[in-house]
């Protein structure tokens, strides 16, 4: 199995690509910038990329998507709850500051309880709410693996002070849908180093004291 995530972009967005070498095929989550450099590596690895995954629809996640599809054939999967995110791309873009990318609706979305990945590293798709209406989490179970988006940080949780959030609605889905993962299921956030469960069940500021 191949896995290697790294920061991209101008807000270091963890972008991974997660392979399988025998079959010769890939995913990318979160492809928010540096395409070229996310393609690059899919060539030195030897990989065929499947499907472009997308935890939640600000800019610094879904902004090189688009280009990633036109390069490779790709689809991409969204949440349609963030739909009307990719309709703002240009408000997001002068939030920070930074040229609009060219956006499109997904071309499937992505819902809670499917089955996405491949076939030898599936994930189930956990709709988690509260940063954006649209936020999802990726559970590779079997990989005891959690992509987390922006939903859950080493630490922390995701902003919810931006159009779509929800404080109550992000805790909800942390508690109800995150912590009852097992604790030892390795959590891949949106930004930032990597944690687990447990850990963040038992020391997350956020989290403890509720």
């Amino acid at each position: 199995m191949v896995l290697e995530t790294f920061a991209v972009g101008f807000l270091q967005c963890n972008c991974t690509i997660l392979g399988d070498e025998e079959a010769g095929e890939a995913i990318v989550i979160d492809p928010g910038d540096e395409v070229g450099r996310i393609e690059r590596r899919l060539a030195e690895l030897g990989l065929t990329l499947k499907q472009i995954l997308i935890t939640h629809a600000h800019i610094d996640h879904i902004g090189g998507a688009l280009k990633l599809k036109k390069r490779t054939g790709a689809p991409i999967f969204l949440n349609e709850a963030d739909l009307e995110q990719v309709k703002m791309m240009a408000a997001q873009a002068a939030w920070v500051g930074v040229p609009t990318p060219e956006t499109a609706p997904p071309d499937a979305d992505l819902a809670e309880g499917m089955t996405v990945g491949l076939a030898r590293y599936p994930a189930q798709v956990l709709h988690t709410p509260g940063h954006t209406r649209g936020s999802v989490c990726l559970h590779f179970v079997p990989l005891q693996l959690l992509f987390a988006g922006d939903t859950l940080f080493a630490g922390s949780i995701g902003r919810t002070d931006l159009p779509g959030g929800n404080f109550g609605q992000i805790l909800a889905s942390i508690q109800e849908r995150l912590l009852r993962l097992p604790g030892e299921t390795k959590v891949i956030p949106g930004h930032g180093a990597a944690t687990t469960i447990a850990h963040e069940r038992e020391s997350n500021p956020f989290l403890v004291s509720r």
